[in-house]
């Protein structure tokens, strides 16, 4: 959201919309499967199989095909890494995905049509499920909550908060559901909070600790807790201030006054809500703010169940 991943801006209701229409109809969101990326996807298979599949001697050298099918209706995440599980074991394997990450899905809906060899199917099974069950789950979740948010101008951003390890797959996750990603790590923005500022001698001398040490442009965004420091923040310069478990009301009254103090000092200022509740984003989107983040997308989401089931013919579905 600040730094190298994207900046952030308020939206028409138009472009709102369009962004939902897309959600229904079209994948939203690309992942760049990096040779880091598809060593650690390796990685996992290999943490499966061990020292060897145990069943692989009962089929032989059959051959399998075998369907995806949603159990469950939901946003649909992580085809792509599915088809390059299966590859890993068989690469002559023939993957088609029927549905694009970011795609809503029904009950019962056919996902994936796999053929190969009948060992590499069941062999990458498990890894590529519990990968795509995960990541549609958190895509699901992220759209219930930008649902919320359709034609306020406010988008959803996630947070650090995010499994050691998966921390790009949940964020494209969260991209699939329609939300934006925050910082990706500590070198995407500068965001000071409450520790910092206990320990780095307050607002003023910790922005411009920051400031005159980055070793390139970054955003500095400031948490405050309290109206007198989200004022110290833009006072101090910041560009972004995290007002963190502020009450709706009092949103209302401080959103106004820190815009004021930002034109009056003739800086932009961003403003984020976070600690909200999510079952009342829209209360908090109509206070002026420009985002939202919450970590309940990652932390709260269960998974979206899905099945693979062998097939005659995998390509009618089900």
């Amino acid at each position: 959201m600040y730094g190298k991943t994207c900046c952030i801006a308020r939206k028409s209701a138009a472009e709102i919309a369009t962004r939902s229409n897309k959600l229904r109809l079209n994948p939203l969101a690309h992942l760049a499967l990096t040779p880091a990326l598809q060593q650690q996807l390796q990685q996992w298979l290999n943490e499966d199989l061990g020292r060897g599949d145990l069943t692989a001697a009962a089929l032989a050298s059959s051959n399998g095909e075998a369907r995806w099918l949603a159990k469950q209706a939901g946003v649909f995440c992580g085809g792509q890494l599915a088809k390059t599980l299966f590859q890993m074991l068989d690469p002559q394997a023939k993957v088609e995905l029927l549905v694009s990450d970011g795609e809503k899905i029904a009950a019962g809906q056919c996902l994936i049509a796999l053929g190969g060899k009948a060992s590499a199917l069941v062999g990458a099974e498990r890894t590529a499920l519990n990968l795509a069950m995960h990541l549609s789950g958190i895509a699901t979740a992220t759209a219930a909550l930008v649902e919320q948010l359709v034609g306020t101008g406010v988008r959803l951003a996630d947070t650090r908060k995010t499994t050691p390890g998966l921390r790009v797959f949940e964020k494209y996750a969260v991209r699939c559901g329609g939300g934006t990603n925050h910082r990706l790590g500590l070198d995407d923005a500068a965001m000071l909070k409450e520790n910092h500022l206990a320990w780095g001698g307050g607002i003023n001398q910790a922005v411009a600790a920051v400031r005159n040490s980055a070793p390139w442009p970054a955003r500095v965004i400031v948490e405050a807790e309290t109206a007198a420091e989200a004022n110290a923040a833009v006072q101090a310069g910041a560009d972004a201030v995290l007002l963190d478990e502020f009450k709706l009301d009092e949103l209302q009254q401080l959103v106004p006054q820190l815009r004021a103090l930002a034109a009056a000092r003739g800086v932009p200022i961003w403003l984020e809500a976070s600690g909200v509740n999510p079952n009342h984003l829209q209360g908090y989107a109509n206070t002026g703010i420009d985002l939202i983040s919450t970590s309940a997308a990652i932390t709260r989401s269960p998974w979206l169940d899905i099945s693979m089931r062998f097939s005659a013919n995998a390509a009618n579905c089900p």
